[in-house]
């Protein structure tokens, strides 16, 4: 399995994505990182060229973070799907009434307004999903069935709602968000 999280802040230009390679014993057995643009329509790109550095031929599904990440950043999970063959799992682990009232306020005057509606409205509605250890998460999939990634999900949530490959994937997009601002710092501090 391949884990995607990332770590951005609203202020910055780019995000960070981590992807990381989980398989079923809970070995990690692999790691790339990718950016995209904090508020752009890349992020379906960044989670690609993951995939690509990561060159396996062994990543039987992708469980994402979110589809909506980096300031509105739609990953199109169905595209990714398209492209790939691989199952795509996106989850979210808040009940909501959607983002598309926050795409409207925010980008509502922006030349990419359209784009980023119809990116949206293509992810489709989210599932409500029971884990059996009791916590209630949402899901969006495609090239794999509801009741599936059900499964796939139990079998990577030990503690809480957030299955461990994300959890993994997201310290590490958080730690290498760190580090880029450091690096920042520094070149300011001797610029």
């Amino acid at each position: 399995m391949l884990g995607i999280a990332e770590s951005f802040k609203r202020r910055g230009e780019r995000s960070i994505l981590a992807g990381i390679v989980m398989r079923a014993d809970s070995e990690i057995d692999g790691v790339a990182v990718d950016s995209a643009s904090v508020g752009g329509l890349d992020a379906t790109d960044a989670v690609l060229r993951i995939f690509k550095k990561l060159s396996r031929e062994d990543i039987n599904i992708i469980l994402l973070n979110g589809a909506v990440v980096s300031w509105f950043n739609i990953i199109e999970i169905d595209k990714l799907y398209d492209h790939l063959r691989v199952p795509i799992i996106s989850v979210t682990y808040e009940e909501s009434e959607g983002l598309e009232r926050y795409i409207r306020e925010y980008f509502g005057d922006s030349v990419d307004f359209d784009e980023r509606i119809r990116r949206y409205r293509g992810l489709g509605e989210r599932c409500e999903v029971k884990l059996k250890n009791g916590f209630t998460i949402w899901v969006r999939t495609a090239g794999i069935s509801e009741e599936d990634a059900t499964v796939v999900l139990n079998r990577f949530t030990h503690h809480g709602k957030i299955a461990e490959p994300i959890k993994v994937a997201r310290l590490i997009a958080r730690s290498v968000m760190g580090l880029q601002e450091e690096w920042e710092g520094l070149y300011l501090q001797n610029s």
